[in-house]
């Protein structure tokens, strides 16, 4: 029997013909079946939102840095000895407040990860979930006032943050795709991550908001560098206020089910999968009744440990392509938008002539005005077209629009942009966030939970995640370093134009690597992802021990 496997990726098309003796194929679970053919219903909406609130709580807190440093170096900074560092917070200073989270982010990832596939994705889910909140307040409340304990306090608290954060990105993700239905996941998923355009936006308002009400109640709005009382308290409000909508939502998630999936593929528990399914999705018994006998794998090949020569080859290439992907653009992402002071700094106040709330109020203005007109829509923009024209293509068409407005941007930075306060520079900074949400920054959180299997989803999805924030750890930390041309309070770096012009070469490798190496999934169920492998494997298996013929 001749049996023909067509996988498409992108524009072209690989045929395999593979002759395959006669052999019974294990059946479908009706119960996973159910879930991919299920129509939209309210669930799938409340699990978007539950879902997506870790990702708000992650987005709020990295990205109120910004305006919190600039609180913090008008606070601890304040000699005037030298005038060109008179308020600004040390450069080893400003990277270490960010390392600490993203470190943290990194081995939350892959701990959480591991374990959402070894114990469940419900039952650490709530875990990482509180550890966000906790830690929330724990950064408000670092202990003492002299600068060298708070700082300290400070990382400490914002390590475990990031590590509460790191867990929620794998499990968030795989959560929602392994409810969500084949035809709309796509999108579903885009919408858990749109929430941490929502938490920059918030965190931005949140800070206007302190800062004006502060600002009036110290000062009374009078213009003045003096530092008002009153700075040392609103930082750590921003920080804490960070904790409420993921505290709101931490009893939702401990009444979600675990997912089918998990329950029925991992587990073995077909019949409490079912069950779990007619509780929160409006699935009739029948849709869902199986015989149990026949869905358990009997292959060799399904019941391959992670890392094994099986999944090396069977995942090995996906795992990359995932894991690569993520790791260029948050190179990109992170140094772009951690560090959007310095990039518009020319719109900015002269520091002498505000003080600290005003100061704060402007970088968190910016990055309002950013969100609104270019992350958030971005968002959308993925969400609407991502199950029409699938991930492989939006990816790539992120990644060179990103690299064409970074080129536009760096190429004449010194010689126009930098004295030349317009919106055309703003325009095109805007263009960069638009194309990475509108691409590569959400396609590289949906396609690694679409691609795995389900033992392992949580697991490679945490790996992936984790090398990303490698790449932002590099990106936010080399960009700062790197992005001063002259002594400036900071040392002497390669420049904007040659920083910028960099970050366009990561996006142009971003591309060609997601071409050659990403796997489309867009109108698959997440079964036959994995089964175009698995049974490559089984049919490679066949030929080589039952003298099967592969052409």
């Amino acid at each position: 029997m001749s049996t023909y496997i067509q996988l498409k990726q992108e524009n072209h098309f690989i045929i395999l013909c593979i002759f395959i003796p006669l052999k019974p194929r294990k059946m479908a679970l009706k119960v996973l079946t159910a879930l991919d053919s299920a129509r939209t219903q309210y669930y799938h909406f409340k699990a978007i939102i539950i879902a997506g609130m870790g990702l708000f709580t992650d987005a709020y807190d990295l990205f109120c840095i910004p305006p919190i440093m600039k609180l913090i170096g008008r606070i601890y900074y304040g000699s005037p000895r030298n005038a060109k560092k008179l308020y600004q917070v040390p450069q080893a200073v400003t990277s270490a407040m960010v390392v600490t989270a993203l470190l943290g982010t990194v081995i939350g990832q892959l701990v959480f990860g591991r374990l959402g596939d070894l114990i469940g994705r419900r039952k650490v889910y709530g875990f990482a979930l509180m550890m966000m909140v906790l830690s929330s307040f724990g950064c408000g409340h670092s202990i003492c006032t002299s600068r060298t304990c708070v700082l300290l306090s400070l990382g400490f608290f914002r390590f475990l943050l990031g590590i509460g954060i790191g867990g929620d990105y794998p499990l968030s993700a795989t959560i929602m795709s392994e409810f969500a239905n084949r035809k709309t996941r796509g999108a579903f998923l885009a919408g858990v991550f749109s929430m941490q355009g929502f938490g920059i936006l918030a965190s931005s308002t949140v800070t206007m908001i302190v800062c004006s009400i502060f600002n009036r109640a110290t000062s009374g709005g009078i213009i003045s560098d003096e530092t008002p009382h009153g700075a040392d308290l609103a930082w750590r409000i921003i920080l804490m206020i960070g904790a409420v909508p993921a505290g709101l939502t931490y009893y939702w998630r401990m009444m979600m089910p675990e997912t089918a999936r998990y329950t029925a593929l991992v587990e073995r528990n077909v019949p409490q999968a079912a069950k779990d399914m007619e509780k929160v999705l409006d699935i009739s018994a029948s849709q869902i009744a199986d015989e149990f006998s026949t869905y358990l794998p009997n292959s060799p090949h399904s019941n391959y440990s992670l890392f094994s020569k099986t999944f090396i080859h069977s995942h090995g290439l996906d795992l990359f392509a995932c894991s690569i992907s993520w790791f260029l653009v948050d190179i990109v992402f992170y140094s772009s938008n951690l560090f959007q002071s310095q990039i518009y700094k020319s719109y900015l106040s002269d520091k002498h002539k505000v003080n600290a709330f005003q100061e704060a109020f402007e970088v968190a203005r910016l990055q309002a005005i950013i969100a609104i007109c270019s992350t958030i829509p971005g968002y959308f923009a993925t969400m609407y077209f991502i199950d029409r024209i699938g991930r492989v293509k939006i990816q790539i068409m992120g990644f060179f629009f990103m690299a064409i407005s970074l080129l536009a941007m760096g190429i004449p930075y010194y010689s126009y942009w930098n004295n030349n306060t317009n919106v055309g520079f703003m325009f095109l900074y805007g263009l960069t966030f638009f194309f990475s949400n509108f691409g590569p920054n959400t396609t590289t959180f949906i396609v690694p939970a679409e691609l795995f299997p389900a033992r392992f989803r949580t697991t490679c999805h945490g790996i992936s995640g984790a090398i990303g924030k490698l790449g932002a750890i590099i990106g936010s930390i080399g960009f700062l370093w790197a992005s001063h041309n002259k002594k400036d309070g900071y040392s002497e770096g390669i420049g904007m134009t040659a920083s910028l012009i960099l970050l366009a070469g990561v996006c142009v490798v971003g591309m060609i690597t997601t071409y050659f190496f990403t796997r489309e999934t867009m109108g698959k169920s997440l079964e036959e992802n994995e089964n175009i492998i698995v049974m490559m494997n089984e049919d490679h298996h066949n030929e080589v021990g039952g003298g099967s013929r592969v052409n």
